[in-house]
């Protein structure tokens, strides 16, 4: 039995997972009573936003000349902030097959995830999906494929995913022109773990693929990582429901269990060998993917002394959920505003939505979120350099020689009559022209310079409004940049709040201070005294606004007399307002935080 590895890319929305849905259908791999739409889409979240957010690897049977074939395919995420799952999925598979939609034609993400496949040396099968639109095109987009990629435009294979036109031909162009998978490079077992779950009943559930020997049931395993050795229980494939198998041959891939429990001996990227006979040296693994957005998760009760129990309720879903998905990091800390919590990094702000969102459901605790920040390089007056996450970590300004931020470099892929806004958008977020490169007569790929923090909240909702969502980005890390930047302290009645400061360029300070002292006025409730709400730099004051005290009428009861007495009563009042301002406490209500983001 022949077998084929190979994974399907795009970009969000061009049809990856209906595509995986006609596959299985084709393959009879699925039942006709068990097939639904977006079948391996198996999260609630994924089929309630309709985007694919873990990679899913599935084993199907096909005959192709007479000939048996195993086909190992993943079907990956198409957002950019999903990029690691695509990453790590390409490094499994010799073949990819590129997936653009006929109507939409090449968007940004196609680009990235194209050259991800080229990096790994990849064969590509071009993929014009959803030919049966009414505004489908597939010969312009052939002829883009064409100029991007340099893939000839006859070679690119017509289907439609909805109706199953032209699957057939795609199953037999998988069989016929993506390679054999290499041969073993060594007699003893070396398995590439590449994805991990946490049963209740089964403990670690470990995704592997046998690159060298064959794993069996029995067998004493041992992690190359950690050091941990185990005894294999159990072995399957995904067809796409879990079947038993008793052994894993090369270069199969399939799921195993060995009793793990705990989370910690089990790291993405590790190599599994045998024991008693293990392998000279481990499988090269995954690189460590680079969070870029971080942000402080807090449990919601914690603020007022918090339970121990909230806390490690959320430790425990934190250590689960990062067993399933190694993109993003966390480091318990703790705010005196909001108590004990977690420092988060994550790979943008849609995976940062995406895990709160997990966390709270899978592992049933409320969770009050701090306004996202990025990393920034201090260059000490001393020579050396320090990397924060924090507003709250930046050292004493006297010892700081400057602040560099990330830099990005931005693909757009837009139409030509918004070139112009959004120019003017990135201008106006500090953004450097690059260049640009025509697409095609109707489309334009545009190439900008920005901070990192002038695009991870807004800008993406900004780039579709102004292309009315024709509009596409995708964005690279590029390195650190020094500016004039500064950190603003938000001050409510005279405490500092550390979570929610910023670091901004300190020409948008004060506007920006302003913007958000006006949101944070509209957000905190009003209490039995004035709240001030102060924007600082350093020492100096740079904006003010005030939550006005409630009030209640003392001088009602006084129907007559002489003045004097309704003054007694307003000055009694007066100073009952300034005790309690000095003893009372400000409550601080989870949008505030997020309004820190909104820029105007």
């Amino acid at each position: 039995m022949k077998i084929r590895n190979f994974s399907i890319i795009a970009h969000i929305d061009h049809g990856k997972s209906t595509l995986a849905d006609r596959l299985m259908q084709e393959t009879r791999a699925v039942d006709a009573r068990k097939q639904k739409e977006q079948l391996l889409d198996s999260m609630e979240l994924e089929r309630e936003r309709g985007i694919t957010i873990k990679a899913a690897a599935v084993t199907v049977p096909w005959k192709h000349d007479g000939e048996d074939f195993q086909l190992n395919f993943i079907d990956t995420p198409g957002h950019v902030d999903f990029t690691y799952e695509v990453s790590r999925a390409l490094t499994a598979c010799e073949g990819a097959v590129l997936v653009v939609d006929a109507a939409q034609g090449i968007q940004a993400q196609t680009v990235a995830n194209a050259y991800l496949a080229v990096e790994n040396d990849l064969e590509l099968i071009p993929v014009i999906n959803k030919i049966d639109l009414p505004a489908a095109d597939p010969d312009r987009v052939a002829m883009e494929i064409e100029q991007v990629f340099g893939l000839p435009a006859e070679d690119c294979i017509l289907v439609s995913a909805k109706t199953g036109q032209g699957i057939k031909e795609l199953l037999d162009a998988i069989c016929e022109r993506f390679p054999d998978p290499p041969q073993p490079k060594c007699e003893k077992l070396r398995a590439l773990i590449f994805d991990s779950h946490y049963d209740d009943y089964r403990g670690v559930v470990v995704s592997t693929r046998v690159f060298d020997g064959r794993l069996e049931i029995g067998q004493k395993i041992l992690m190359m990582g950690t050091g941990r050795h185990w005894t294999v229980t159990d072995l399957g494939k995904n067809t796409p429901f879990p079947v038993r198998v008793k052994t894993l041959e090369t270069n199969e891939a399939g799921w195993m269990v060995a009793s793990i429990k705990t989370l910690g001996d089990v790291r993405v990227g590790d190599t599994v060998t045998l024991q008693n006979d293990p392998a000279p040296e481990a499988l090269p693994g995954y690189e460590e993917p680079n969070q870029m957005v971080f942000c402080d998760f807090y449990p919601s009760s914690s603020g007022e002394g918090g339970k121990k129990s909230d806390f490690e309720t959320l430790r425990e879903a934190m250590e689960k959920l990062h067993l399933n998905d190694a993109s993003f990091t966390y480091e318990a800390q703790h705010s005196e505003a909001l108590g004990f919590g977690f420092r988060c990094g994550f790979l943008g702000l849609l995976h940062m939505d995406i895990v709160q969102e997990r966390l709270e459901r899978e592992g049933n605790v409320e969770i009050v979120q701090t306004a996202p920040t990025v990393s920034y390089m201090i260059d000490r007056r001393d020579g050396t350099s320090v990397e924060i996450q924090n507003p709250a970590d930046l050292p004493d300004p006297s010892q700081i020689e400057g602040i560099r931020e990330p830099i990005v470099k931005l693909e757009m892929i837009c139409p030509n009559e918004n070139i112009g806004d959004l120019m003017k958008l990135c201008d106006g977020r500090r953004g450097l022209f690059k260049g640009q490169q025509f697409l095609s007569e109707t489309r334009q790929i545009l190439d900008f310079e920005l901070p990192l923090a002038e695009i991870i909240y807004d800008f993406y909702d900004k780039l579709k409004s102004i292309t009315r969502g024709y509009g596409t980005m995708d964005y690279e890390i590029t390195g650190y940049r020094k500016d004039n930047l500064v950190k603003v302290s938000i001050m409510v009645n005279g405490e500092p709040v550390e979570a929610l400061s910023l670091i901004c360029h300190r020409f948008t300070a004060e506007n920006r201070s302003r913007a958000i002292l006006k949101k944070l006025r509209k957000q905190i409730d009003r209490h039995q005294f004035e709240i001030a709400l102060q924007a600082a730099i350093g020492g100096k004051i740079i904006a003010r606004e005030s939550v006005k005290a409630l009030r209640k009428n003392v001088t009602a009861k006084c129907y007559g007399g002489d003045i004097s007495r309704k003054r007694k009563l307003l000055e009694k009042q007066k100073a009952g307002k300034q005790r309690m301002k000095t003893i009372g406490s400000v409550n601080i209500p989870q949008e505030a935080f997020m309004a820190v983001l909104e820029q105007e």
